[in-house]
């Protein structure tokens, strides 16, 4: 239902309900079992480093059970694996799955529209050039600290078409593939298709990726026959910051800060800017905007304390930086703070 017209309390009342269903959904027994099923199956540890965006769900996208995909999100899909934070989130998430005996594909991704390049990524001023630039060199750092040999991770830079949530691979040796010029013909030849972009990827890391090859075809037939419309102006009447937002795949409504840069005072001031225009031009009520800080635990105890003191703190970290300068903003600022449940994605609110 579209709620950008609501007023603010019932915006956030309705986006707290909407994080409920999702946890509810995650820890069901139906979607737990079908985890397990499919990591039998396909055990490489899939990641994404992908642009705030809510269009870029790779979960529906390829129609992976939710869960399998890990994301890693930040305004612009900016990411530096020199910043400390980030290097340590990536790396204790690589140390975890080798030490379950599993490999990790890492899709590093830009997006961008084919139908109009403002609907592309704004974080780059709608520069698919600069993006693309970009994240190869993501991907070079990622070679630099886990090996280029790729024994164990493999990094592979992946487009994403927003008109047609259609993947672009890019391959070892320069090729590309767009997924979206295949049709059911291809689908015998894909998996000589993916030796050729990568013929030094593990076999099994490769046949782990053409589940999500297979499924990305599946959903861009689906929504080429839908025909939707597509809602290319920005209304996002959210600023988050933190980590587990995987439950907030909403186009247009969010703008998510990944905690990893060294420098969060300025992806702040970005995103406080684009909600205070989309105020002044009507897009959204100016009422008020939402501010939530949520941070992940994985244990009960002092994990999840820790959890609270980084969402207090990031919490208040993002409040001085828009009272600071945007102070007619601020007077219309609902703070929020949470922290999320890693094992059942539940969010619980936390006083500030």
């Amino acid at each position: 239902m579209d709620n950008y017209a609501r007023p603010i309390q019932e915006r956030i009342d309705w986006l707290f309900e909407h994080a409920k269903r999702h946890a509810a959904e995650f820890s069901s027994p139906e979607t737990w079992l079908a985890q397990k099923r499919y990591l039998a199956e396909h055990p490489t540890a899939i990641s994404v480093l992908k642009c705030m965006d809510g269009r870029i769900n790779l979960s529906v996208a390829t129609a992976t059970p939710i869960g399998i995909i890990q994301p890693f999100r930040n305004l612009g899909g900016r990411f530096d694996l020199g910043w400390p934070h980030l290097g340590e989130v990536y790396s204790h998430h690589v140390a975890h799955v080798v030490g379950e005996g599993r490999r990790v594909l890492t899709l590093i991704t830009y997006h961008y529209s084919k139908g109009d390049p403002t609907r592309g990524c704004a974080g780059f001023d709608y520069d698919t050039e600069a993006a693309i630039a970009h994240v190869h060199e993501v991907k070079a750092q990622l070679e630099f600290a886990f090996g280029g040999a790729h024994g164990t991770v493999y990094p592979v830079v992946c487009g994403f078409e927003t008109d047609g949530d259609a993947l672009v691979l890019h391959g070892a040796n320069g090729e590309s593939l767009d997924l979206a010029s295949l049709t059911d013909r291809d689908k015998p030849s894909l998996p000589v298709m993916l030796e050729r972009l990568f013929p030094d990827m593990h076999e099994q890391v490769r046949k782990d990726l053409l589940p999500l090859v297979y499924g990305n075809l599946e959903h861009i037939e689906k929504v080429r026959r839908t025909k939707r419309e597509i809602d290319a102006e920005h209304r996002e009447w959210m600023l988050c910051i933190g980590r587990g937002f995987d439950w907030l795949h909403l186009p247009n409504r969010a703008l998510i800060i990944g905690p990893y840069s060294p420098n969060l005072a300025e992806p702040i001031r970005k995103a406080a800017i684009i909600i205070h225009a989309n105020m002044r031009r009507g897009r959204i009520p100016d009422d008020g905007f939402l501010l939530l800080a949520t941070v992940p635990y994985y244990e009960i105890g002092s994990d999840r304390a820790r959890a609270e003191l980084k969402s207090r703190f990031m919490c208040r970290f993002a409040s001085d930086v828009i009272r600071d300068e945007f102070p007619d903003l601020a007077e219309r600022m609902h703070v929020r703070a949470a922290v999320l449940d890693w094992r059942s994605r539940a969010l619980e609110p936390i006083a500030i």
